[in-house]
């Protein structure tokens, strides 16, 4: 069963959600559930069904690996602005499979080091091997993002990065690393609620930054940053994808929903065994 047979779903969020020609982050609904009908119960529902589905495929895709170097990976970007819930999608639906077929990474703010050499530097060393599941919680798309809005770059600099991450992405889809790229999008008022309930609770103080509300007076050009990304790198063979994020049930479900779909199209299948299996079972009973 795919992601869209699921009976809640009626239309497919691989086409819904994808970032085509002459799309306007502007006149995206944060708070819009494309394609799908059910509410918050129905979708813990279907959740649980394609966590089945998604665990199944990920050990598929981490055995074919096994004995196949050239073994196909699958690698999730994650961008958002603050509290959108990318520690939610992290735990709630790349959390229902096995950990060690997961290479997760949580790109910081850069060392020393790494700024010591190109900004690709750093996001290539992370890059999933194959078989295995990728997610990088922020990426290489802070670099055009902060960076532009901060002015942490000089203009030409930014420029050139957008064409380096094109040919980047481009060089990892040729040797079998396929991308889905997601920005998880919530409103401004959203946010303002959700970093206010990080305030309120001490067990969600650890959460809180106070540098996000440095970062929400400049929402607008964070807006025109993102928008500039889609424009500049949302390509055939790694598409940008924007889900509405302001109901947090929606966006697990609909991540959960773009990466069951890429796994489906790679179709990772069960490594045939090396061994004599008949002669196995004839010494295995003799013991």
């Amino acid at each position: 069963m795919t992601a869209t047979s699921q009976k809640n779903w009626t239309g497919d969020p691989a086409q819904l959600l994808r970032v085509g020609e002459g799309f306007r982050l502007h006149d995206v609904d944060p708070a819009a559930t494309p394609g799908y009908e059910g509410g918050k119960s129905a979708a813990k529902a279907d959740l649980a069904d394609g966590a089945e589905q998604f665990d199944e495929l990920q050990e598929r895709l981490f055995a074919q690996s096994r004995l196949d170097d050239g073994a196909p990976s699958l690698l999730l970007v994650l961008q958002a602005m603050d509290s959108a819930g990318k520690g939610g999608i992290v735990r709630h639906v790349i959390g229902a499979t096995d950990p060690q077929g997961v290479h997760l990474k949580a790109f910081k703010k850069p060392t020393p080091e790494e700024l010591a050499h190109d900004f690709l530097w750093r996001i290539e060393r992370e890059v999933p091997e194959a078989g295995y599941i990728g997610v990088f919680d922020r990426s290489h798309y802070e670099d055009v993002l902060i960076g532009r809005v901060r002015q942490l770059a000089p203009p030409d600099e930014i420029e050139r990065r957008y064409e380096a991450i094109v040919d980047f992405e481009q060089r990892l889809t040729d040797r079998g690393v396929h991308i889905v790229k997601v920005m998880l999008h919530i409103s401004s008022d959203e946010q303002k609620a959700r970093l206010g309930e990080r305030l309120e609770r001490p067990d969600k103080h650890w959460k809180y930054n106070p540098g996000d509300v440095d970062e929400r007076q400049l929402w607008p050009a964070y807006m025109d940053a993102y928008q500039t990304v889609f424009d500049r790198t949302s390509t055939a063979n790694a598409p940008w994808f924007v889900v509405p994020a302001n109901a947090k049930w929606y966006a697990r479900l609909a991540v959960q929903a773009l990466l069951l779909d890429a796994l489906e199209r790679i179709d990772p299948q069960w490594p045939a065994a090396d061994f004599d299996v008949e002669a196995e079972k004839a010494r295995l009973a003799a013991t």
